[in-house]
């Protein structure tokens, strides 16, 4: 029996963009691969990146999109800004993201048709396509295209719902995915959100299915390292968790002095008390920086804390590298792990002051916490676990087409 084969187009393959998705693909693609599946990857933006675990189509459409992301990036410079922001209350796409969609549409995809037909005609037993959070509405046509031309069937996973919803207008870094989009393009849109299911058949999807996050437990592991810091939040930006942010951090921070209280990734605009920002940790980096803290918080942004198990990666990766997890209230936590058994949930400033207090006088029972949540992640969130889910899912698990 041949191998099961994908064609993955994705939003990038190279860790310099400080993407936060690109890591999870790397692990998702490593455990695909691990399945014995011939995977084929291809990025929207950036070079291919070729490793053990995949082989790689270049970007037909690299200068341009370099050239872009230069623009977009100089606009935002001349506004005093990183990125150009958008609000946190159902924003309208603003005319000129209108006018980048057009240009896109009308330029860039036209590029990318003809590459990918010929991928596929040089392979001829491609089992799927799945498109990895490149914005939807950059790619109409392309998946009627795929399948009608090649018969085989195109898979979209949006791995930031809610965030990535028309109401909350995706991350700054990012585009509004679905203005302009149509979701019922597709044959199946995955959704890292169990909660946001339906919102994406409203949207327009003709079947949506939960792909959560997860781990690997060979990449987040428990390192024996001297401890360093006491309480650790370690993120991309504040922007929907800025309430959450002043009460687990900034203001305990404050009533703590005897605490070192730090801050790992970047772009935190709100109160921050007394922490400490560390700046961004690589990758490989990032077990130790865990490892090294007594305490590590999960801090949850608003749209994914109130919509029923909207996972993220940090969560799984705390857990898989044994930390002591105290996180904000999260709407279907308990569908990964067991609040007062493998992490802890605070539902203001005093508990969490109260919580670290207790964790730091007993390092026993933290080390306990975070033991059980790394059992939980071998047992049910390891990569390897939704590698196999989304070949289920997409009907490639032996290689047969949907």
């Amino acid at each position: 029996m041949r191998a099961p084969k994908l064609l993955a187009l994705v939003s990038s393959v190279d860790l310099n963009f400080r993407y936060g998705c690109t890591p999870a693909w790397w692990q998702l693609w490593k455990g695909i691969a691990e399945a014995g599946v011939d995977l084929i990857v291809t990025p929207y933006r950036g070079r291919a990146i070729e490793s053990p675990w995949w082989r790689t189509v270049e970007n037909p459409a690299y200068r341009e999109g370099e050239l872009f992301a230069a623009g977009r990036d100089a606009v935002a410079r001349i506004k005093g800004d990183t990125h150009l922001r958008g609000g946190e209350e159902s924003p309208d796409e603003s005319l000129g993201a209108r006018a980048v969609r057009g240009v896109i549409q009308g330029y860039r995809l036209p590029r990318w048709r003809r590459p990918r037909g010929g991928v596929l005609e040089r392979e001829r037993d491609v089992d799927a396509v799945v498109v990895f959070t490149v914005p939807m509405s950059h790619l109409r046509g392309i998946p009627e295209a795929v399948r009608s031309r090649f018969g085989v069937p195109v898979v979209y996973y949006d791995a930031d719902v809610p965030m990535s919803l028309p109401e909350y207008g995706g991350m700054d870094t990012g585009f509004n995915i679905y203005h302009g989009a149509d979701p019922g393009e597709y044959d199946l849109v995955l959704s890292n959100s169990e909660g946001g299911l339906e919102r994406l058949l409203e949207l327009g999807a003709r079947r949506a299915e939960h792909l959560f996050w997860g781990a690997d437990p060979e990449l987040f592991r428990p390192l024996d390292v001297p401890k360093e810091h006491d309480v650790i939040f370690y993120g991309y930006g504040d922007k929907f968790r800025r309430d959450w942010m002043r009460r687990m951090v900034a203001e305990p921070s404050e009533r703590m002095p005897e605490a070192a209280f730090v801050l790992a990734g970047g772009d935190f605009k709100g109160e921050l008390g007394r922490a400490r920002e560390l700046g961004w940790v690589p990758v490989n980096l990032l077990s130790r920086v865990i490892s090294s803290c007594r305490i590590n918080l999960n801090i949850g942004r608003r749209p994914h804390a109130t919509v029923p198990a909207s996972s993220t990666s940090r969560l799984f990766e705390l857990a898989s590298a044994g930390a002591t997890i105290v996180s904000n209230p999260y709407a279907g936590i308990e569908r990964w792990f067991e609040p007062g058994r493998e992490l802890l949930v605070v539902e203001s400033a005093d508990e969490a002051v109260e919580t670290y207090r207790e964790l730091l006088a007993d390092p026993a029972a933290a080390e306990e916490l975070g033991r059980r949540a790394r059992e939980r992640v071998l047992d049910e969130h390891t990569y390897a676990q939704r590698a196999r889910r989304l070949l289920e899912l997409v009907g490639a698990e032996a290689g047969v087409r949907v």
